[in-house]
This record gives structure tokens, C-alpha cells and sequence, in this order.
């Protein structure tokens, strides 16, 4: 079975997510009662930690981004329904002069080096990734 769920960054550090029911779920739910369930938290944790990072390197190279989300798409094992064995996360950048370079050189730095959530998977679960980029004025 495949899970989707959208996380969209909000700027600063709030993440809202919305699940594949259309639920929205929120990384810093302080002030909103819903939160999201175990899977939905790894799921969004992956894209929130990856989406920061995306964010910084872009931020220092003096990069204006408009919008950003990640689209997420998890595979459940067909043996035990609580692992997933494959993850696919669908970058979604919107800004004026994004540079197609600078977005696979943030996506790996993230991927490779920077995000904690993507090293813990490790050899578990296949993570892979594509991304849209939206040159807006």
C-alpha cells in the first residue's frame, strides 16, 4: 500500500502537512490540536528536515524562494505494514532565478550529509527523490 502526504514549508520553522485523507497535520502544534500519527511524523520529519536544509543552502547563496513543498509518496512492506521500503520525495521549488545546479547540489547536501532523519533509514528503506522547479517573477 502507498502513503502520500504533502509538507509545505510555511516560512520560518512551521511545517503543515496534509495527509493522503487531506487532514492537515502540523510539525509545531503547539496552538493546533492535530497531530499526526507515528508513520505520518517519520514521513514529515524526513521532509521537514531535508525541506530546512533545501531552505538554508538557498538562503546563503542568496537565493529567493517564493514557495516550497515536497511531496512524499511511502511503500509499505507487503510482510509487515508498519516498514516502508521505499520512500520517493517530490521537491516543488517556487521563486524568481532558481538555479537547476544549486537545487540538485542543495537536495544532495541534504540527502547525503545534512539531514538526520535520511541517515537513520539507512539501508532499511530506499529513499529517492526528484524535483519541479517553478521560475516565478
Amino acid at each position: 500500500m502507498t502513503k502520500k502526504a504533502i509538507v509545505k514549508w510555511l516560512n520560518g520553522y512551521v511545517l503543515e502537512g496534509i495527509t493522503d485523507t487531506g487532514t492537515k497535520v502540523y510539525m509545531d502544534s503547539a496552538e493546533n490540536k492535530t497531530y499526526p500519527s507515528p508513520a505520518q511524523l517519520l514521513l514529515q520529519a524526513l521532509a521537514g528536515c531535508t525541506m530546512m536544509d533545501c531552505v538554508l543552502i538557498l538562503t546563503k547563496s542568496r537565493k529567493h524562494l517564493e514557495r516550497f513543498f515536497i511531496e512524499i509518496e511511502a511503500t509499505e512492506s507487503e510482510t509487515h505494514p508498519k516498514i516502508y521500503t521505499h520512500i520517493h520525495l517530490t521537491y516543488n521549488f517556487f521563486g524568481p532565478d532558481l538555479d537547476t545546479s544549486l537545487i540538485e547540489r542543495a537536495i544532495k547536501l541534504s540527502e547525503e550529509k545534512y539531514c538526520r532523519v535520511h541517515a537513520m533509514l539507512g539501508s532499511r528503506t530506499t529513499v529517492t527523490s526528484s524535483y519541479r522547479i517553478n521560475n516565478i517573477s
